[in-house]
């Protein structure tokens, strides 16, 4: 009877220690959430990684952080925190809203390809969004321009590199008729040295006497 009074013992802390946890990560959940409608969002931040240490499993912690990047121009640091949300939601609505987020984050940081994948993923759990399929429309017109300023960029770079193609080909070419020309007039030197030396009279030679 003792052993067993003394496992309910263990058990009940054990159950008082978890609620006293859970109540201590809500607290600095919320204390965030205080903090990010102040637009304090820096401190928003340490609340909401304060509540990860204490259990990296808690998607609301994950995915306010990442909000609270996002509002810092943070935002290749706030992908990370919701892919991390994304994989521990439980719920369609929670990992819908991390997709959202998360594409909105993609199109921030001009990750348009990115974004439109998470837009669509947002909207195969929640097809009612409308602004996700806004945004999706958004992702795809700026995807579609950098793809032709990706292409006219190539288009320029060719053609410099033809013109540097060319450019150095006729320096070749000039370099070539430079010495073409300076061996033609050393011929045309040595012609007429000769034709000069052949006008010369001719010395007679002194008899002996």
């Amino acid at each position: 009877m003792k052993t067993k009074r003394l496992f309910l013992v263990i058990g009940y802390l054990s159950f008082v220690v978890g609620i006293a946890q859970a109540q201590s990560i809500r607290s600095l959940v919320n204390g965030g959430n205080d903090l990010y409608e102040e637009k304090k969002f820096a401190d928003a931040e340490v609340n909401y990684k304060k509540a990860l240490e204490k259990d990296i499993t808690t998607v609301p912690g994950h995915f306010n952080l990442g909000n609270s990047l996002y509002r810092q121009n943070k935002y290749e640091e706030s992908l990370k925190s919701y892919q991390d949300a994304i994989e521990k939601a439980e719920t369609k609505s929670a990992k819908a809203q991390s997709y959202y987020n998360l594409g909105n984050a993609h199109l921030k940081a001009n990750k348009y390809e990115d974004a439109v994948k998470s837009f669509v993923e947002s909207l195969k759990l929640n097809a009612s969004d409308q602004d996700a399929k806004y945004n999706l429309s958004y992702a795809l017109e700026k995807l579609k321009q950098q793809q032709e300023e990706q292409k006219n960029q190539k288009k320029s770079d060719k053609n410099q590199d033809k013109d540097k193609q060319d450019q150095n080909k006729q320096d070749e070419n000039k370099k070539e008729q430079g010495k073409q020309d300076q061996s033609k007039q050393e011929q045309q030197d040595q012609q007429q040295q000769n034709q000069n030396q052949q006008q010369q009279p001719q010395q007679k030679q002194d008899k002996q006497m």
